[in-house]
């Protein structure tokens, strides 16, 4: 895989005819990767202690949390994103998490997709830092 290819506008379908989930599955790495960019800048530790970190902030119940405290800041058009991702219908929820809180983990990860997609850095790393400050 050519890897200057992956931002390229040309390979990526029509971002509003993905469903929610492929946006959530897309949202869910960029988030990841944000947070454990995040936990690194904040010093030198070791793996199992960054891991044991980082799953903190990605888990549901604290996606959902980050969900509900990034709230008042989106535009209509991520709430419109945000709801699709939470109204999708969801087959399976991982155990250790309830209905509701992978509903709005889903949502989260849904926008941070479109957003990522879109290209608009600025808005999408805003977004994230939002999320980030409401579980610090």
């Amino acid at each position: 895989m050519d890897i200057s290819k992956i931002l390229d506008k040309e390979s990526i379908p029509e971002i509003n005819t993905l469903s929610p989930l492929t946006l959530a599955f897309l949202g869910d790495s960029v988030y990841e990767m944000f947070i454990r960019t995040k936990i690194l800048s904040q010093g030198n530790r070791p793996a199992n202690e960054l891991h044991k970190i980082a799953v903190g902030y990605v888990k549901a119940k604290a996606q959902a949390t980050a969900a509900h405290g990034i709230m008042d800041n989106l535009t209509d058009e991520e709430i419109e994103i945000y709801k699709r991702g939470r109204n999708t219908n969801i087959h399976t929820v991982p155990k250790n998490a309830d209905m509701a809180d992978y509903r709005h983990a889903t949502a989260l990860e849904t926008l941070i997709g479109y957003l990522y997609l879109k290209g608009n850095k600025e808005r999408l790393l805003e977004i994230l830092n939002l999320a980030f400050d409401t579980l610090s």
